[in-house]
């Protein structure tokens, strides 16, 4: 009798649900949301959701501290500093999908594609929408190695919820190939973003592809200089390529995106929105994680003069007890935080270094995506390789450096560094144009660490790799989990060993059968 009536109740229940569903699809639709892909946002958003998709975890608390850029007393932000926690560099993961608050930009660069690729006007969007591509899976493959790529994001279009892992090796391919064939394809006569373009979008059409030509060559080169160490003919190809194509060499052509000071949080600079919030709150004698700059870096900067020291770094201080805190930009205060040396808040915490209010922890500071003085580091080392003899090393390194500098005016008036404040760093630091190869490629790679800081954690911990330079010694705080060595690759999340099990184990075997903060990716050789 039960059994009886419980399938009377279904029954009932299936024939009221059949006649009341007459426009319950219709019913059911959000009619705030969008039902269809619009291109224009979506590129918006995934340039966005690139760029500051987990910043605080993976480009200041792990590469920040690793590259020693930055330290910390306490023990859970310690990713780079102590080479303790591992959690934080799995945040970037997010890119793939999953956490739509911050993340899903593969998503949106797939559809971005998706949408435009079959429409002979749009063909400048695709091109673009094909080099930003290459951007976002560049720094995912840098940082976990072997990843989803051919088939990642199509679980809405496909049903894939199980992605392979393409070795990086392709992957690298696919990307050079995927930016030689979207820079050839630009029609100037054809329709842009324009303003949906947060880097260009506001230079008119002609510049837009011009610039965007520009970009897609910078990459190539950055891209091509990385396979030096694992594929020299492959690598002198690409870059001869992109040379030839032409790359930023021009501070006016630089690769950057504007943010103001708004209520929204979205509209604000990431990074002084991320540093402010979760470790520089407010001045005093204490952060919320512990954080200051790095005993390292504010001693090169010192021992060499540097004026960006002045431009990046302050002290807190104070004219007497009850008075308050002034930012002093001093050299002579300046004092960076000794790297994993301290379990608990040192007695002169409140005397090391850290961010300065005035040009980082702006809110409305740019974003500096692609620069003239990388492209410049990067050709003088072309230059030492034998594959290119467009300018000497040297002049190359000058030019580099000099943009490195200038560049910092974009930040305000506190971030302005004089002509000769730039010759006297240049007269007191020249090219060590007589020195053996390797002491030049040390001078190019250090003073990558300097100029990219703030504008790209993520490149100078690829060229760390790839180089070794700048010379780093490793720290071993007790308990660490690398072994007292710096981090090499960023850890692939626990999920993917749930979900995605057996692509993920065929992708961890390839690459020595770990998944750690010490595994290796291809190109680091």
């Amino acid at each position: 009798m039960n059994k009886f009536l419980k399938l009377t109740y279904m029954a009932a229940m299936a024939a009221f649900i059949s006649s009341c569903d007459n426009g319950f699809e219709e019913m059911n639709v959000n009619p705030n949301a969008s039902r269809d892909v619009v291109p224009g946002f979506l590129f918006t958003r995934t340039q966005l959701t690139t760029v500051s998709n987990n910043f605080t975890g993976a480009a200041y608390l792990t590469i920040g501290g690793s590259m020693q850029h930055f330290a910390t007393y306490k023990e859970v932000p310690a990713a780079g500093d102590k080479y303790f926690n591992f959690s934080y560099s799995q945040g970037s993961w997010a890119l793939f999908g999953g956490d739509p608050a911050s993340a899903g930009a593969v998503i949106d660069i797939l559809q971005v594609i998706d949408a435009v690729k079959t429409s002979p006007e749009d063909i400048n969007k695709l091109s673009v929408a094909r080099i930003w591509k290459a951007y976002l899976f560049h720094r995912l493959t840098d940082l976990y190695g072997d990843i989803p790529y051919s088939e990642a994001g199509k679980a809405l279009t496909e049903k894939n919820f199980t992605p392979k892992y393409d070795t990086q090796a392709f992957i690298y391919a696919d990307l050079l190939k995927e930016l030689d064939e979207s820079i050839a394809a630009f029609d100037n006569s054809k329709a842009t973003f324009a303003n949906s373009d947060l880097i260009y979008g506001s230079q008119g059409p002609a510049n837009q592809i011009a610039n965007w030509k520009k970009f897609g060559y910078s990459l190539m080169l950055r891209l091509g200089m990385r396979l030096t160490e694992i594929d020299p003919a492959m690598a002198e190809t690409w870059v001869k390529k992109a040379i030839a194509g032409g790359v930023i060499t021009a501070d006016a052509d630089i690769a950057k995106i504007d943010y103001v000071d708004g209520s929204i949080t979205a509209s604000r600079n990431f990074i002084s929105a991320g540093l402010m919030s979760t470790d520089y709150v407010s001045a005093g004698d204490d952060n919320v994680e512990g954080g200051k700059f790095a005993k390292t870096f504010i001693d090169h900067l010192k021992t060499t003069s540097d004026p960006r020291l002045n431009v990046i770094s302050i002290v807190w201080t104070k004219a007497s007890p009850t008075a308050a805190y002034v930012a002093d930009t001093a050299t002579a205060l300046q004092s960076g935080m000794p790297n994993a040396a301290f379990n608990g808040k040192p007695a002169n915490f409140d005397q090391y270094s850290e961010p300065n209010p005035a040009t980082i922890l702006k809110y409305n500071a740019p974003l500096l995506v692609l620069t003239p003085a990388e492209m410049h580091l990067l050709l003088a080392e072309a230059n030492l390789r034998g594959w290119y003899s467009g300018a000497t090393a040297e002049a190359s390194y000058n030019a580099a450096v000099t943009s490195g500098l200038k560049q910092w005016s974009l930040f305000g008036t506190a971030g302005i560094i004089s002509d000769a404040k730039i010759a006297a760093y240049l007269k007191a630091n020249p090219f060590n144009a007589a020195g053996t190869t390797a002491q030049k490629m040390e001078q190019i790679g250090t003073q990558k660490w300097v100029t990219l800081f703030l504008e790209d954690e993520y490149e100078i911990f690829s060229n760390w790799r790839r180089t070794g330079y700048p010379k780093l010694t490793p720290t071993n705080y007790p308990g660490n989990l690398t072994g007292g060595q710096i981090p090499t690759r960023f850890v692939i999340p626990d999920s993917e060993e749930l979900y995605n099990k057996v692509n993920f184990y065929e992708a961890r075997t390839r690459q020595g059968g770990t998944n750690t903060l010490s595994s290796k990716v291809w190109w680091d050789k």
